[in-house]
């Protein structure tokens, strides 16, 4: 023993899609790791080829590794003969994995099924690639987004890849939130967070499944820290996703106004290139993150407001 601790975590990230986890990993340069959780959508999750894939905390865990894949998912070089194989036995393959990927997501499957958490599991995959900040799923308990497009009510999956994500959107449900309840490492993080960031993530499909989950936007009120959202509109656009499609189903502006005005009286400021208004705090900055040392800038930037904001 040296009489040195740990540090506690200190620094909350909501995450989904690439987004978020971009800022969680610039994050992870403008903070010691282990100070950082990110609370993970997991509405996204499907069970495929005998595995629990969980998009969206799995794909911050290879951003946090360095493992991420340069297509944007999945882990780097990986190679996809399971999918190949299952295509020449007349598998209906509709989503994609990597073989490393698939053994990931089997691993948690054979975890889940032994009565580990959800979040348990996790924490043993993210160890064992080296990740040092915390990686939470929103809840242990399933939380199923769909979405009704032209095609009909689809799971989130099938709509993003069978349906290629075509709208408009005309329903949007979290199928279970209502029954599902946030861990006690997720209340845990919010409440002795000094900062709580909202990532630059598709307002509706992607953050609203996690402050649907009781108790996590109540616990985001309630929290001593300030809570800003980095805009994911950059330069008047969506980078990536149907963040337009989402927007426009919930009636909202594609602007940095229409997120603040999704997340309402949840924010204490938002991070964005454009100007919004005088009634919400503002940081004007370039939120590109193309690279190491943008995402590391957007992330310290950010910091610094909702610390500046929280006195």
């Amino acid at each position: 023993m040296n009489g040195t601790s740990a540090p506690s975590v200190d620094v909350v990230v909501l995450a989904g899609g690439t987004g978020g986890a971009k800022l969680a990993r610039g994050m992870a340069d403008a903070v010691a790791p282990e100070r950082l959780a990110v609370i993970a959508n997991t509405g996204d999750d499907v069970e495929i080829y005998g595995a629990h894939v969980s998009p969206d905390p799995d794909l911050v865990s290879f951003w946090l590794a360095d493992l991420i894949d340069e297509r944007g998912w999945g882990l780097q070089g990986d190679s996809f003969c399971v999918m190949d194989a299952l295509r020449a036995l007349g598998s209906d393959v509709w989503f994609n994995l990597g073989d490393r990927d698939l053994a990931w997501c089997l691993e948690r499957a054979r975890m889940i099924s032994e009565d580990l958490s959800a979040t348990a599991a996790l924490q043993r995959l993210t160890a064992s690639v080296g990740v040092r900040a915390r990686v939470l799923p929103m809840s242990d308990d399933p939380v199923h987004t769909w979405v009704r497009a032209p095609a009909g009510w689809r799971s989130f999956q099938e709509f993003m890849i069978r349906e290629r994500a075509s709208g408009p959107i005309d329903g949007l449900e979290f199928r279970g939130a209502e029954q599902a309840r946030p861990t006690e490492g997720v209340l845990a993080a919010i409440a002795q967070a000094r900062a709580i960031v909202i990532g630059p993530s598709n307002p509706l499909a992607s953050i609203a499944p996690i402050l649907a989950v009781p108790g996590i936007r109540e616990a985001l009120t309630d929290a001593d820290a300030p809570v800003v959202a980095v805009s994911p509109i950059v330069g008047g656009e969506v980078l990536k996703g149907p963040t337009a499609e989402f927007m426009a189903f919930a009636a909202l502006e594609l602007s940095a106004r229409g997120v603040a005005d999704f997340y309402g009286d949840l924010l204490d400021g938002i991070v964005t290139d454009e100007t919004v208004s005088q009634r919400l705090a503002t940081l004007q900055a370039d939120t590109r993150m193309d690279d190491a040392p943008a995402r590391a800038r957007v992330a310290a930037e950010t910091l610094a407001f909702a610390e500046a904001l929280g006195g």
